[in-house]
């Protein structure tokens, strides 16, 4: 089965055009994913390409336009190339034997300003070799470098996975747990799954899946059901759970129905742990006391999608927050992997990520925070407002 684009490992490539990005690309994957020419700017837009790259495993190769491009066009393919630093998880800069300017310099900076790790290429050494003060230039910035040559370096994907191997992010290589580590092993798991306008015909939706292959693989038992069969189904167990899974929308609901004595949480919150940092969301949420009358707010979600009438991120939210805190906010929904400029903003809201990977949420909350804008996620936002968050949390502490 093929691994979530979401749970791959993100590789970004960048550098001037005309690098060699996209022959570099082409090289590791051994097909012709992007264009090669003579004509610096071909590549137009980001190119993406998933696969498995042994023994690193699933990655997703981000092949980005060429940062330098001056033209109007330009100017947007740079956009572009900027905004996939936020979901970049290893970055790949590659340069040729002029060494690197201040383009790459710059792209540097964003790389340590966002913590991501790097390595540096210094590409078509079949044409001309770097010169030793531009190479002892570039090992003043990182002793991770490769000198090869796209085209015709027979041990080019040897090395690079060697590079790569000492770049790997630790949650990566230690990924955190959906809900594992959270319960004993062989325990008995509810999971509340309303069937309602959200969810999709015939299936369930992503989170829902990833929770309960997890539970299977740790030897649990998961118990499925809807918010109206929840009672039934607890009664009907001869052990308590140990531990009570809702969907978010149905907190409310479940939390009343659930025994204080059984501990309860929610997808949403599970994975704001998996995709983002828990602690950071529980103290951003703390902000929707202090909203005042004509405070923007804004809620980000990864993915898009046509909303629906009653659709949580447009209405349910932004009536829950209006409803808790008596004023008249004004809430902003922005879908898809753009980060607008945050500075007018008192919150932000992120979704459950399920459909994007690690590192971009922990870019916008870095941004987030070095902008002094308060953020936090879905389900933690709908059981702070129904003030059942210490209650939906307990199970992090216990």
């Amino acid at each position: 089965m093929k691994s979530l684009k979401s749970m791959r490992l993100h590789i970004g490539i960048f550098g001037k055009m005309n690098a060699g990005k996209s022959s570099f690309l082409n090289r590791i994957t051994g097909q012709d994913v992007s264009i090669v020419s003579e004509i610096a700017g071909t590549t137009t837009d980001v190119v993406e390409k998933s696969m498995e790259l042994l023994p690193i495993g699933p990655v997703n190769f981000l092949d980005t336009a060429g940062i330098d491009d001056s033209s109007i066009l330009g100017e947007k393919r740079i956009e572009k190339t900027l905004n996939i630093l936020n979901r970049t998880d290893v970055a790949i800069l590659i340069c040729d034997y002029n060494g690197i300017g201040d383009y790459e310099k710059n792209l540097i900076t964003d790389f340590q300003k966002l913590n991501i790790p790097y390595c540096i290429i210094i590409n078509k050494n079949d044409i001309q070799t770097i010169d030793n003060t531009k190479l002892a230039e570039i090992e003043s910035y990182t002793k991770n470098f490769l000198i090869t040559s796209a085209l015709k370096d027979e041990n080019l994907i040897f090395n690079l996975k060697k590079l790569l191997v000492k770049l790997l992010p630790d949650d990566f290589v230690n990924s955190p747990s959906i809900i594992k580590d959270l319960i004993p092993e062989k325990s008995t798991v509810i999971l509340v799954i309303p069937i309602d306008k959200e969810a999709p015909k015939g299936r369930i939706i992503l989170p829902q899946v990833q929770t309960i292959r997890e539970l299977l693989d740790n030897n649990c038992i998961s118990v499925s059901v809807k918010e109206s069969e929840l009672h039934d189904a607890i009664n009907n167990l001869k052990t308590p759970p140990a531990l009570v899974v809702t969907d978010s929308q149905a907190f409310k609901q479940v939390s009343q129905i659930v025994p204080e004595n059984i501990m309860l949480t929610s997808f949403s919150i599970l994975f704001a742990r998996l995709k983002g940092d828990l602690n950071a969301f529980l103290e951003g949420v703390k902000a929707i006391d202090k909203l005042q009358d004509n405070d923007r707010v804004l809620i980000l979600e990864s993915c898009t999608h046509h909303p629906i009438e009653d659709d949580i991120g447009r209405v349910k939210i932004p009536n829950l927050l209006r409803q808790k805190t008596g004023k008249n906010l004004i809430i902003d929904n922005i879908s898809g992997h753009d980060f607008p400029d945050i500075s007018k903003y008192k919150l932000i809201i992120h979704c459950g990520a399920c459909m994007t990977n690690r590192k971009e949420v922990l870019s916008r909350i870095l941004i987030a925070n070095n902008a002094n804008v308060p953020i936090t996620n879905y389900g933690i936002t709908i059981s702070y407002c129904f003030g059942i968050l210490p209650r939906a949390t307990k199970i992090f502490t216990k």
